[in-house]
């Protein structure tokens, strides 16, 4: 059974700082690219960043540049967000998710569950 875990969030005050955390399992990701997209309530899902997996290329959302970073220990099929200066709207529910096609999540083939992060102002 092919699995991805989210953890990290939580409740943060503006300014502060989260580093989320992705564990896949039941496969290796070693083809795919992982990485983040987000849910705010009464929006949309959509794209925070990536990371392709065996070139390690990464992109970003206009939103989250410059404030976050995403990396990837293929060692424990993990990938990471850390997120800096967090601001209330970046409080949402953070999902992961694993792309064997396209390196930027266009057509993901697993999710997480999704973890809630929480900014304060």
């Amino acid at each position: 059974q092919v699995q991805l875990v989210e953890s990290g969030g939580g409740l943060v005050q503006a300014g502060g700082s989260l580093r989320l955390s992705c564990a896949g399992s039941g496969r290796t990701f070693s083809s795919y690219a992982m990485g983040w997209f987000r849910q705010a309530p009464g929006k949309e899902r959509e794209f925070v960043a990536a990371i392709s997996w065996s070139t390690s290329r990464t992109f970003y959302a206009d939103s989250v540049k410059g404030r976050s970073t995403i990396s990837r220990d293929s060692a424990k099929n993990t990938v990471y967000l850390q997120m800096n200066s967090l601001k209330p709207e970046d409080t949402a529910v953070y999902y992961c998710a694993a792309d064997h096609s396209t390196p930027t999540l266009r057509a993901p083939d697993y999710w997480g569950q999704g973890t809630q992060v929480t900014v304060s102002s």
